[in-house]
């Protein structure tokens, strides 16, 4: 017979033993940690996509700001133009990010109205932190004090002194027509328009009103077959005595025989010869700066004329007088063949003090080394160097003509890019090379000169059309000027 008491005891007894059985403990803490991690994991992922999606958003809005803070340096009155180029430029850079939501960014002039300040906010979903209650996280900050803000000083400097010289391609190819020096030459036409569109936005930003305290000086030099100097200049550059216009050169045989004389009314040079063809060495006696320039004898039935380029596309030298510039930009004209370096060696000239006897006391460059100064060639062109010389500075295409004294024209480019970005002993040279290729295309050989000009890869411009064209050389000016981020 059951005691009364047993089936309480018995009842007592499966409790205890339930409360000290440990059997599953693992699975259920396992089960716990499985969905720990999994939240864990997750956190991760949206915090990777919310940084990702940060650091675009917030490149996007300092390069929004800069836009329109070089706007503003062009053209401070236009406001309204300066905030649409903020605009631009933040929705272009955020066309790759991931979707957000509540995006609310715009820009400004800032009070005093020296740049432009952004200002709203932005935010990334959450696919699985909001099973934390956070369905968004924000991708800047929304305080004020946090959004990048452009400073510049419309009119103003960068704090340095810089000297720019602007090699421009004005070949027959800017305008729209074949190379070649019996063309007409074009003062217009939708490339050549382009160039001078993007020449000028350069000058007005990268030369300042105000010269008092630091200075911005620029060069233009204007390259075809050949570049055009002023009168004194070319008597200078040749380093002796000019020839007579009766010096003739017979050369070749048979059908390909030509005589050439020596005009000693031309202004426009060629390549250098000798031992100084890849420095900036000043032409002296013994030392002459370029080879004679020739034009076929006038007994010839074709005459090919020995300056192509005008005097409207003579080389300015370095100045600091924006209208000067400006102007000079406006009547450039086109025609003739790419020999790039030519226009390379002298918009390296227009650079070197030991070029200022050739250039003039009032365009002189300042010495090498100068303290708080900096040096810069920016070398555009739309196409292939492909005129080059032989030893008496006859044309290679030309009837006659002896084999490329200096090789290709790409080789010669590239050999004065390289001393131009050499530092030697004393640190000289050390000219920051940009450059900028314009519609070139696939074009291996233009490629090959462009990006091995160019100091760094970041300082290749590939301008597909003529807005690429107009933002490349804005870029450009964009970091040869005073204009910086602040937070």
């Amino acid at each position: 017979m059951r005691s009364f008491f047993e089936g309480p005891v018995r009842a007592s007894a499966r409790w205890a033993r339930f409360r000290h059985d440990q059997s599953g403990n693992v699975a259920i803490v396992m089960a716990l940690m499985a969905v720990t991690m999994m939240l864990c994991i997750g956190a991760a992922v949206d915090l990777g996509r919310w940084l990702h999606a940060r650091d675009q958003t917030v490149s996007a809005v300092d390069a929004a700001v800069l836009a329109g803070g070089r706007a503003l340096q062009i053209n401070n009155k236009d406001e309204a133009a300066a905030v649409a180029a903020a605009q631009k430029y933040y929705t272009q850079n955020v066309t790759s990010r991931l979707p957000v939501v509540d995006d609310t960014v715009s820009f400004a002039v800032a009070p005093d109205g020296m740049g432009l300040v952004a200002s709203g906010s932005a935010y990334i979903k959450t696919p699985f932190l909001q099973f934390a209650s956070i369905d968004k996280l924000p991708l800047i900050s929304p305080s004020q004090t946090q959004f990048s803000k452009s400073q510049i000083q419309v009119g103003g400097n960068g704090g340095e002194n810089i000297e720019v010289a602007l090699m421009l391609d004005v070949t027959g190819s800017m305008c729209n027509s074949a190379p070649g020096r019996t063309q007409k030459a074009c003062t217009s036409g939708r490339k050549i328009d382009a160039m001078k569109k993007a020449a000028k936005d350069l000058i007005g930003i990268v030369v300042w009103q105000d010269q008092s305290k630091f200075t911005s000086k620029m060069s233009i030099v204007p390259f075809s077959d050949s570049v055009r100097l002023s009168t004194s200049a070319v008597g200078k550059a040749w380093g002796g005595p000019t020839p007579d216009k009766t010096v003739t050169k017979t050369t070749g045989s048979g059908w390909n025989a030509a005589t050439y004389y020596y005009n000693r009314t031309s202004n426009c040079v060629v390549e250098r010869g000798g031992s100084n063809r890849y420095t900036d060495v000043a032409p002296s006696s013994g030392k002459y700066s370029l080879p004679i320039r020739w034009s076929v004898d006038a007994s010839k039935k074709s005459q090919v004329a020995d300056c192509t380029l005008d005097a409207a596309s003579e080389i300015l030298p370095l100045t600091s007088n924006k209208d000067t510039l400006v102007a000079k930009v406006d009547t450039l004209t086109g025609k003739g063949g790419t020999a790039g370096q030519v226009g390379t060696a002298w918009a390296w000239y227009t650079l070197s003090p030991n070029w200022s006897s050739v250039l003039g006391a009032s365009s002189s460059p300042a010495a090498y080394g100068t303290s708080n100064l900096r040096k810069i060639a920016i070398l555009m062109t739309d196409g292939e160097y492909n005129t080059q010389y032989d030893a008496n500075g006859i044309n290679t295409s030309d009837p006659g003509a002896g084999t490329a004294v200096n090789g290709s024209s790409a080789t010669q480019a590239k050999e004065l890019c390289k001393a131009m970005k050499k530092k030697d002993g004393t640190g000289d040279p050390n000219i920051t090379i940009y450059t900028v290729g314009f519609e070139v295309g696939n074009n291996a050989s233009a490629l090959d000169v462009l990006t091995s000009c160019a100091t760094d890869p970041g300082k290749y411009y590939d301008a597909k059309d003529e807005d690429e064209l107009q933002q490349a050389f804005r870029d450009i000016a964009l970091k040869l000027s005073s204009l910086y981020i602040s937070k």
